[in-house]
């Protein structure tokens, strides 16, 4: 093995279309150079070291390379909505309002509930469940946010004292996996954090905190709730995951508080009633409870199917006590009578974390819930509205921007059409009823939810993809096949609802694109599907070798598409989709499909298409047709590549690869391979051409930063968002992206350039 190490000054001039740092790149054939900054290291290494020592080349070059200069973050601009968590005022400011959610950061509303604005995030992760929230009532101005790990044991509390411009952690408590959290009523130094690990407490306002549940206990721990008696800071209840306990001298001596409690049910909430505090209510997978003695014995309250006794919350009207709201995972439901009945007040789809009652209206009550957001009533809970202005936690997996651009963003005709670049298309997952698809008429403003029916259209299905044919026909795909938007007559006078309630345009709906009906070529007798074969003519046509066999085209019977589809290009005459099942291909606009396995394989990841050239790669390789799609052909890749990710073609018909080792192309479909070798990201997820910009567009999952690479110059620029990207567009020379659980942000407005390198 040889290493030859040479200075050499940098080189190139990086095209800059967008107002962020330029960051100039050069490339080099993989078995020959690298360049990192101003060196140039020549390898000559055997073919079975290569992956090893590229791999360990780009290790060190990552870990070299200085940290990215401070920008303006991006700003998130919808779909409104996703998963809300918990729900808390100021004291006396009833319109003052915080809410957490399940990406770390924490909103703030001065309108009730009617807007919201980002206003920290708490932690540079995404992974954060801000599951309670309390404002210290004997100084408003300290906001204290308990939280959690999603698939972590980890958490910790944050507190800020000035309002929420400025947050610190608490050390005392970093680490734990804090899933309740309360302030002692009647002393308001006194805090009490339940853990996975235990009950933990401060006596002097959260700045130190000891453990009050014996250490190592085998049956205090993973405790879900908390609840504190209105005059006696000594009394504490602790719903656990099996079970509830008591204190009354503080954590001294802790004992059960299981009578009339079905075994091993997860305590989900307990609320004290202020004025008789020995009525205790508890909400439990089995249910909910009512305690008159002070949780020595409950009794199950009815009117709660048991399908819906995942009660999240419990929470008291404070003007009308005997007013309780039981927000449960299917619906809402509330009693006016301290229990005795239960009236469901919403729909079942309806997951709830949390509930707030206005102390100086009980007619406004406002709901946290998963994938809806928040919803808010003016008439106590008879009827909901969406009021997700300005928040929106979603995780988009598509984005559509209508700028007369195909898939790949090569229309068939070689040209860059017009479109309407304000039209913007978001597919989400995980959402259900609540996600799909969205669509947005001015630049992501206003967004409106396409055929919301849960009997029809997507019927809650993920949407992982979006694509537009050069004649403006647009497809989904989902985890269950491809569906085809059918926009309205533009002349309809009928109007949808945006997420804010304003009359729009109409919305649309979707119909099926799965049917898969293959044409095989069969020899003549020769029958399928069940019919008998003239076995002997057909052993005879075999065997005769100067004859030219008779062939006919059969059509198998259809079935249906019905599995995951990975990508779409709708650029050309044929349309190419990827699925669970293989690849396939469409001549009739989608009407039917033809394709499955391609060598034998499916999973195929990423799709592109050059005219009658097709791409496909699955994270072993690389296939090739260029016939349309009826036979696919292996291209030889580097050697270094272990995962490959996604494909695209830019319009000199280069085919560019995005993987975990960075960005790799060919000019000569894989007979020579090129390397971004200064390319200072990797685990490259995203990839796709730019028509209007001509530039690459490149991102990662496992980062905010978006590059910009000009296929000719082979220099790029890069902006950091602040955000985790799905995958980046332009429009009208800005960028704009699909974050992993932030909705779509934007670039915000143009900004003096900076210089230097990342």
């Amino acid at each position: 093995m040889e290493i030859l190490v040479q200075s050499l000054g940098l080189t190139g001039e990086t095209v800059n279309p967008f107002p962020f740092p330029s960051f100039s790149g050069t490339f080099c054939s993989r078995e020959s150079v690298f360049r990192m900054n101003d060196l140039r290291i020549c390898l000559n290494f055997p073919t079975r070291f290569r992956s090893f020592a590229l791999l360990s080349l780009l290790i060190l070059f990552t870990a070299a390379v200085p940290r990215l200069a401070a920008q303006a973050f991006w700003s998130a601009i919808g779909p409104a909505g996703g998963d809300a968590r918990a729900l808390a005022a100021v004291p006396g400011q009833p319109d003052h309002l915080y809410l957490g959610s399940t990406n770390s950061w924490l909103y703030e509303s001065v309108d009730g509930g009617a807007s919201w604005r980002q206003l920290a995030k708490l932690d540079p992760s995404d992974d954060l469940i801000l599951d309670h929230i309390v404002v210290d009532r004997a100084n408003p101005a300290t906001v204290y946010v308990a939280a959690w790990e999603l698939d972590h044991p980890g958490g910790g509390l944050w507190v800020s004292r000035d309002g929420g411009r400025n947050w610190s952690e608490i050390a005392g408590l970093h680490g734990q996996s804090i899933r309740s959290f309360a302030q002692a009523p009647s002393n308001p130094q006194m805090f009490f954090a339940g853990t996975l690990d235990g009950v933990f407490r401060s006596t002097d306002a959260g700045v130190s905190w000891a453990q009050i549940s014996p250490p190592g206990s085998n049956d205090i721990h993973e405790v879900e709730s908390l609840a504190i008696a209105p005059e006696n800071p000594e009394v504490i209840y602790a719903g656990t995951w099996h079970l509830p306990w008591k204190t009354t001298d503080g954590g001294n001596r802790w004992h059960s508080i299981k009578q009339g409690v079905i075994e091993d049910s997860d305590v989900f909430s307990i609320i004290v009633d202020p004025a008789r505090p020995e009525t205790v209510f508890a909400s439990a997978c089995s249910g909910v409870y009512k305690s008159l003695n002070g949780g020595e014995l409950f009794h199950r309250v009815q009117g709660i199917p048991s399908t819906a006794r995942r009660t999240r919350v419990l929470m008291q009207d404070p003007a009308h006590r005997e007013v309780i709201y039981a927000g449960t995972t299917e619906g809402l439901y509330k009693t006016v009578d301290g229990g005795k009945s239960f009236q469901r007040m919403t729909g079942p789809g309806v997951i709830v974390n949390d509930v707030f009652i206005d102390p100086r209206d009980s007619n406004h009550v406002l709901l946290a819930t998963d994938r809806g957001g928040v919803l808010l009533s003016n008439d106590a809970g008879a009827s909901f509205a969406p009021a997700n202005e300005g928040f929106s936690a979603r995780k988009v997996e598509a984005l559509l921007v209508d700028n007369g651009n195909s898939a790949s963003g090569v229309p068939a005709s070689g040209n860059v059409a017009s479109g309407n670049p304000a039209r913007l298309f978001a597919g989400v997952v995980n959402d259900k009823s609540y996600g799909g698809v969205f669509v947005s008429t001015d630049g992501g403003e206003y967004w409106r939810q396409i055929d919301a029916a849960a009997g029809g259209g997507l019927g809650g299905r993920d949407v992982f993809v979006l694509a537009e044919s050069p004649e403006s026909t647009i497809l989904a795909g989902t985890n269950n096949g491809i569906f085809a938007l059918n926009e309205p007559d533009k002349t309809d006078k009928g109007a949808g609802m945006d997420n804010n309630g304003s009359d729009g345009e109409p919305d649309g709906s979707w119909s099926p694109r799965n049917t898969i009906q293959n044409t095989l070529a069969k020899t003549a007798g020769e029958t399928h599907d069940g019919e008998r074969v003239n076995v002997a003519k057909h052993e005879a046509a075999k065997h005769v070798a100067a004859k030219q066999v008779a062939e006919k085209q059969v059509k198998e019977k259809p079935r249906k598409m019905d599995g995951r589809v990975y990508a779409l290009d709708l650029s050309g005459d044929v349309w190419l989709a990827s699925t669970v099942g293989g690849l396939f291909t469409s001549r009739d606009h989608g009407a039917s499909w033809q394709g499955g396995p391609a060598l034998g394989a499916g999973d195929y990841l990423s799709v592109a298409a050059h005219g009658p050239l097709l791409a496909a790669v699955r994270q072993e390789g690389v296939v090739l047709s260029t016939d349309g799609g009826h036979s696919w052909t292996p291209i030889v890749i580097p050697l270094v590549l272990t995962r490959i990710h996604c494909v695209a073609f830019s319009a000199d018909g280069a085919l560019w690869l995005g993987a975990r080792e960075g960005v790799y192309f060919t000019r000569d479909l894989g007979r020579t391979w090129l390397w971004a070798t200064r390319f200072p990201l990797g685990e490259i997820d995203s990839l796709s051409y730019d028509a209007h910009l001509d530039r690459i567009l490149i991102s990662s999952r496992s980062s905010d930063q978006i590059y910009a690479l000009d296929p000719k110059s082979l220099g790029w620029t890069w902006v950091q968002t602040g955000y985790r990207i799905n995958l980046a567009r332009a429009v009208d020379g800005r960028l704009l992206a699909a974050s992993l659980y932030d909705g779509v942000v934007v670039q915000p407005p143009a900004a003096t350039p900076q210089a230097g390198q990342k």
